[in-house]
């Protein structure tokens, strides 16, 4: 995938259970799935682990926080890694403690990887 933001189809990640349709956004060169909502974006950013993706830290807007964007962003990455034939390593504590126990189908995608600092912070 090359370094332009790949818009994500309507079947493997977009989801209606908020008001509006929201779209994730892969953004390789920025490492990040995004997504933006009357002006705001909400990220999931991942470091390439050799074939794994380290998805080191979620942050979702508090005027848009308890809606699920943090979790359309997680199928995403899953989706994206499960496709892509990649490994996950979930160094977020959002998803290491409530996404995968939410939805363990996406633990046999996981391996462990030493935790990471976030660079940005939330």
């Amino acid at each position: 995938m090359d370094a332009t933001v790949a818009r994500i189809t309507p079947p493997l990640y977009n989801d209606t259970t908020m008001t509006e349709q929201v779209e994730v956004q892969h953004d390789p060169a920025g490492s990040r799935f995004c997504v933006k909502v009357e002006g705001y974006e909400a990220c999931l950013m991942y470091r390439r682990a050799g074939q794994a993706l380290d998805l080191y830290h979620t942050y979702v807007p508090e005027v848009f926080r308890g809606r699920g964007m943090a979790e359309k962003l997680c199928k995403a990455a899953f989706e994206y890694a499960k496709a892509n034939r990649l490994a996950v390593i979930p160094s977020c504590s959002y998803i290491s403690g409530a996404y995968l126990k939410r939805h363990p189908e996406y633990l046999p995608l996981t391996k462990p990887g030493p935790t990471s600092t976030p660079l940005v912070s939330g």
